[in-house]
């Protein structure tokens, strides 16, 4: 093994990111492609294990693989202002925030719709009547009142 590089399995150890993620990674940009050894085998220097981190870290926060990539962009440039990444942290807040309204919102008719179906032997169901588009919600809350 050279001085100070990873194999593929040790950085996925040191980064926290699996051997296929760090391929995928690779494929689509975000980490650049490592020095190949004599065998064949893939070396990663420690700045790559940093990216790595980065790019996990990123994507645990809900980043997409575009946003990541601006700021991978942003995060080596020395010369950029916080301006531009609290933009992009900004706007995926709000992103964030309209699917957190929108998961809210399956769980209440959900839960509405679960509510209202007696759970019995009986073979009707608001659940699957209102997935089948043949009632509407509040149509659904009077069945067997």
């Amino acid at each position: 093994m050279e001085q100070g590089a990873y194999q593929i399995a040790d950085a996925a150890r040191a980064s926290g990111v699996s051997a296929r993620l760090i391929r995928h990674y690779e494929s689509r940009g975000l980490i650049p492609a490592p020095h190949r050894g004599a065998n064949g085998y893939r070396y990663y220097q420690p700045r790559d294990i940093e990216r790595l981190r980065f790019v996990h870290r990123a994507r645990n926060l809900g980043f997409s693989l575009a946003q990541i990539r601006q700021l991978l962009d942003l995060w080596q440039n020395r010369q950029r202002s916080s301006q531009e990444v609290k933009r992009l942290a900004l706007s995926h807040i709000a992103e964030l925030e309209a699917k957190i309204r929108e998961l809210e919102d399956m769980r209440n008719t959900l839960r509405h719709l679960a509510d209202h179906c007696q759970g019995n032997d009986r073979p009707d169901c608001p659940i699957l009547d209102d997935l089948a588009g043949q009632a509407e919600p509040h149509a659904a809350s009077n069945k067997g009142q």
